[in-house]
């Protein structure tokens, strides 16, 4: 069986062929980064769950039955202190320990809101890149930035009070010109109505002329007869 050989022989001959003595990772800090996930996940999915819970219909009327039933045994221990103070620390108790978990579920919904807010800034033509970053600047930063949209917004609401105006103008134009062609349209049929009662009298007229034209006719017929 070899002997083990020692670590001063292994450092000489590392420094011999010009070479640093091989370095062992410690499995130490993997294992630890290994339970501290598996932690950090059992503790998202219990304050996941929890919150979960205690917003549903169920949790509300759980706890009324509790409270309902905490009154009505204050008879049978005479409204004492213990009784006052069971209900008290199991209250206390229960929102002290629901504080961090639903704290805990409202950072992480919070911290996915901001990424999606991130990626629709990012991935939006236009948009300024540097408002991905916005819940880390200065209250004076935001302060400015709240002026500007301030000023957006009363430029846009301009716009849309000058869009409304031209609207209503065109509107009011559309309608002068729709009074105007039903003037027209009225003295159209004015006209057509005069020219056919001209054409009636002109109709009439040729008529009486071929009328008398006929008698002309007639009476010169009976003179060369005679």
């Amino acid at each position: 069986m070899n002997a083990p050989v020692p670590a001063a022989t292994v450092a000489d001959r590392a420094a011999a062929t010009d070479r640093p003595p091989p370095v062992v990772p410690s499995p130490a800090p993997a294992a630890t980064s290994g339970r501290m996930r598996k932690f950090n996940e059992s503790f998202r999915r219990i304050a996941s769950a929890s919150a979960n819970a205690v917003g549903s219909k169920w949790a509300f009327i759980l706890s009324v039955l509790i409270v309902v039933v905490w009154a009505a045994t204050g008879p049978m221990f005479h409204f004492s202190d213990t009784w006052q103070l069971v209900i008290n620390t199991g209250t206390t108790i229960v929102t002290f320990l629901m504080v961090f978990l639903i704290q805990n579920t409202q950072n992480r919904d919070a911290k996915a809101i901001h990424l999606k807010l991130d990626e629709l800034i990012r991935g939006v033509k236009g948009a300024r890149n540097h408002l991905v970053n916005l819940e880390e600047l200065t209250d004076d930063e935001l302060a400015d930035l709240q002026r500007q949209f301030e000023h957006l917004r009363t430029h846009a609401a301009k716009k849309v009070i000058e869009h409304a105006e031209r609207a209503g103008e065109q509107a009011e134009h559309a309608t002068r010109v729709a009074y105007d062609a039903r003037d027209t349209s009225e003295q159209a049929e004015d006209t057509a109505d005069d020219a056919h009662e001209a054409a009636r009298d002109a109709k009439r007229k040729a008529e009486e002329a071929d009328d008398r034209a006929r008698r002309a006719e007639q009476r010169a017929a009976n003179a060369v007869d005679r």
